[in-house]
């Protein structure tokens, strides 16, 4: 097993050949950089591509040739950059960021790559000398199925604002052959598929066949005496391969270019010959479909026991391939590693890497031989942890037994750290009682014995950071509080961003075009140039502008809906938008009430003025949640009668898009005219689709949770509807016990909808097929339904209001534009960089 240097790792002293000289040998004589590329060249190196390396004529090439061809020639150019960058880190001795996550919702890429090094222009001209169009060629690239939600796009907007930042990074993820499902709607229900993004090949990524590193479950840990010193070594029962393939991130304008690199799964002996041999076909590959299952989706159930199992496997495995990574390139470059936090920023986007922390004491001190203590301290010192939710379900944790028999001389270090920790507070604090004990061990012990990830993560650390201002807080009071008494300055808040190149530039050229043409093209590179086009607001003629890129982006949603679901929708109608994985806390729910109750209300006054209203969803459930696929059922019956109904034709239309990614997220977010964000008060971490929908101009409407509170502080409160719930009054009604009933019986609009879902009105053929939402509502309502009912529903007619009056609400949509410069991920990223990293960045 080889673990080698890649071309773009070169060795330190590596500089026999001179930069000149690389230069020199490259296509363009390394000019690419800096010089602007002639579309006919463009086109030649499109056609050498498609002919030598796609292997089609052009009289028969069909749009994914077009595609992979344009892929080619574009990386070719970033492949520039990308060596550049490497060397250019390596000769500087610059320390590195490595971020690790499970997911990495990174989207089409030829855009973002062709965006960024300001090639758009000439791939679209140079294609068109040939009769092909960009944007249908663009169509047949994948969405690469790396992700769920908010989690892994911020890390994908993280990673590209790394590289506009010119901060050297290292993306460390997983490789899925199918990633996240793909979603199909039939008769209203989810069904999941696998997402085959693979099928096709992936231009984008380099297999780098010499990176491996075994990875080792099972087996026992003896204990050997060398020299008076008692040595573990871990004797595994099984080895897995982690193989890297490499994607090249492309920061802005193409100056810096970083790594994404994805792991897959391979087995040690691909085939157990002897057992084929013996007509035994399936036995002989049974070992090599265990090994590569690890890599095979996303979030594999954890409804049984072997799906939990597999998760384990998924996080520990990438996390062992990653650590191992960083630290033979670090080896490779210093040559020791008492260095290794002053070289290397390793950040744990959320549990799922949390496994980290024992990984790395394990390589520091079982595998190069440090003392405990100074493994500690340089674990510490290189290790920061990313919260994202409060919700005590997601906060994962392990069963000690699984542990124990998985990673068994890492139980034994968690045991270690764990003792040492208590035993440090016992020194500290005098005795504790048990109650204190409980609350901060790493241990559970409260029914099955199991391992607290998060505060493992916490304890490896050396700043724990949550995503909004009223997440940190809220951590600090609740999931973390007792740890937090203990190392009160641990704890930092970093709330999040988005990357404008991809959700402003590339999402919605209109807009963009627009705003650069009224506040100069320093929107490009400054977010906060943004600020420029506050006193056009006011201004008629820039607001029918601004109105008409929005009815422009409607007109193409428009006809996006009616391709998918055949249903027509009206562009002038107001498009009210929930686009978010659906989760009973998102209150999607909420939503589809508040709709039903719309419905009953105009039907009950037609002759009344309703604002004409399509409401929007899209988004996904995890297989296994019974309850969120309920919800989207209902949600698609609700819009089979609305939609159907010719009382309401022309005043109400929903639409429920299926397999919501990345793409899609492009098409819904220019046209929507209002964002809902109505999670219930504390429950969301932060949030960014927000952001998203901010930036391009929508109103927001949504509770004083997450990033919300900072949204509202930022564009104006008169330019946001806030309505509901907070978060201590969310805890202070969870406290009552059941509220629900008496809210429903003083609530008429909600009781009528939801005795409407009883009466089986949105399913006449099974009308107990909603029941069990009802119960939960009426006997639970943990999400606080019943409680923002009201609310929620005035703040609706308040937004009717509002868009009865277009001057006021083009005003109030330039200023969401206008004022959201600050929640760019570039801002983020500076943040994590000078409070947490300690690696400089580049200024605007």
């Amino acid at each position: 097993m080889t673990q080698a240097n890649t071309v773009l790792e070169p060795k330190r002293h590596a500089k026999a050949r001179s930069e000149q000289a690389a230069r020199a040998a490259r296509p363009n004589g390394g000019a690419a950089a800096a010089a602007r590329v002639d579309p006919a060249s463009f086109r030649d190196a499109i056609l050498a591509k498609l002919t030598y390396s796609i292997g089609k004529d052009p009289a028969a090439a069909r749009d994914h040739d077009w595609f992979a061809a344009t892929a080619l020639a574009v990386r070719d150019h970033v492949i520039d950059r990308w060596m550049d960058s490497t060397r250019a880190t390596y000769q500087r001795e610059q320390k590195r960021v490595y971020y690790f996550s499970l997911e990495f919702l990174i989207g089409r890429l030829l855009f973002e790559a062709l965006g960024n090094l300001d090639l758009l222009d000439t791939a679209r001209e140079a294609l068109a000398e040939l009769g092909v169009d960009l944007d249908r060629v663009r169509e047949t690239e994948p969405d690469a199925a790396l992700g769920n939600g908010g989690l892994g796009r911020l890390a994908a907007c993280f990673m590209e604002s790394l590289a506009s930042l010119e901060v050297p990074a290292y993306g460390y993820g997983i490789r899925y052959d199918y990633g996240l499902f793909r979603q199909t709607v039939v008769d209203g229900r989810q069904h999941e598929l696998p997402e085959d993004w693979l099928a096709g090949g992936n231009p984008w990524e380099f297999e780098r066949p010499e990176v491996v590193y075994p990875i080792r479950f099972g087996g026992s840990v003896e204990h050997v005496a060398e020299g008076g010193v008692i040595k573990r070594i871990w004797q595994p029962t099984e080895t897995v391969l982690a193989a890297a393939y490499d994607t090249p991130v492309v920061g802005w304008r193409g100056r810096h270019v970083n790594t994404l690199r994805l792991w897959s799964a391979r087995a040690a002996d691909p085939l157990q010959l002897e057992t084929f041999n013996l007509g035994d076909y399936v036995g002989a590959l049974a070992h090599r479909a265990r090994a590569e299952a690890i890599s095979r989706v996303l979030y594999p159930s954890d409804a049984t026991m072997a799906g939990q199992e597999l998760r384990l496997r998924q996080e520990y495995f990438f996390t062992s391939a990653s650590l191992q990574d960083l630290v033979r390139r670090h080896l490779q470059q210093y040559g020791t590693l008492s260095s290794l936090a002053e070289k290397s920023a390793i950040q744990l986007n959320d549990t799922h890497p949390a496994i980290a922390v024992a990984e790395l004491m394990r390589l520091l001190v079982d595998e190069h031989g440090l003392p405990w203590e100074e493994a500690w301290a340089i674990t510490t010192r290189t290790l920061s942890y990313t919260n994202h939710t409060l919700l005590p379900e997601a906060l994962e944790t392990w069963p000690v037994a699984m542990l124990e028999r998985l990673l068994p001389r890492h139980m034994q270090i968690i045991y270690l750290i764990n003792w040492l920790h208590l035993e440090q507070l016992a020194e500290r604090a005098g005795p504790l009682d048990a109650g204190a004990v409980a609350a901060v061990s790493l241990i559970d012990e409260t029914q099955e014995r199991r391992v607290r990830m998060g505060h493992l993560a916490f304890l490896g650390s050396h700043k724990v950071n949550g995503v909004s201002a009223l997440h940190t807080e809220l951590m600090r009071k609740t999931v973390f509080k007792d740890l937090h008494a203990l190392y009160p300055d641990r704890i930092v808040n970093k709330t999040n961003g988005i990357t404008f190149r991809r959700w402003l530039h590339q999402a919605n050229p209109r807009l963009r075009d627009l705003l650069a043409e009224a506040a100069g093209p320093e929107i490009l590179d400054d977010p906060d140039a943004l600020r420029r086009i506050e006193p056009l607001a006011t201004d008629a003629a820039f607001q029918d502008r601004f109105a008409a890129q929005r009815r422009a982006a409607k007109e193409a949603l428009a006809r996006l809906i009616a391709e998918r679901l055949q249903v027509s929708v009206d562009p002038a109608a107001l498009f009210d938008v929930q686009i978010k994985r659906i989760h009973e806390y998102k209150r999607q729910l909420l939503n589809i009430l508040e709709t039903i109750a719309l419905y009953q209300a105009i039907k009950a006054e037609p002759r009344r003025d309703w604002q004409p209203r399509v409401k929007i969803f899209a988004g996904k459930a995890a297989a296994s949640y019974a309850r969120a696929k309920l919800i989207i059922k209902l949600a698609n019956d609700v819009a089979r009668v609305v939609n159907d109904d010719p009382d309401v034709r022309g005043r109400l239309k929903v639409a429920f898009l299926p397999n919501y990614n990345v793409s899609l997220a492009e098409a819904i977010i220019p046209a929507a005219d209002l964002s809902e964000q109505i999670s219930t008060a504390g429950m969301e971490a932060s949030g960014t689709g927000n952001m998203k929908l901010a930036l391009n101009g929508a109103l927001t409407i949504g509770t004083l949770d997450g990033a919300n509170i900072e949204i509202c502080e930022r564009v104006g409160h008169d330019n946001i509807v806030i309505f509901g719930l907070r978060a201590d009054e969310v805890e202070a009604w969870g406290r009552k016990g059941a509220h629900a009933p008496v809210t429903i019986a003083t609530t008429p609009r909600l009781a009528a909808a939801l005795e409407s879902l009883e009466d089986g009105v949105f399913s006449p053929d099974e009308p107990d097929r909603f029941r069990p939402l009802i119960q939960e509502l009426t006997h639970r309502d943990r999400f606080m339904v019943t409680a923002d009912f009201d609310a929620y529903w005035e703040a609706q007619r308040h937004v009717d209001l509002m868009w009865s009056d277009p001057k006021a609400w083009w005003r109030m949509s330039i200023l969401n534009t206008a004022r959201i410069g600050w929640f760019s991920s570039d801002r983020t990223i500076r943040e994590y960089a000078g409070d947490i990293w300690g690696v400089p960045v580049k200024q605007p």
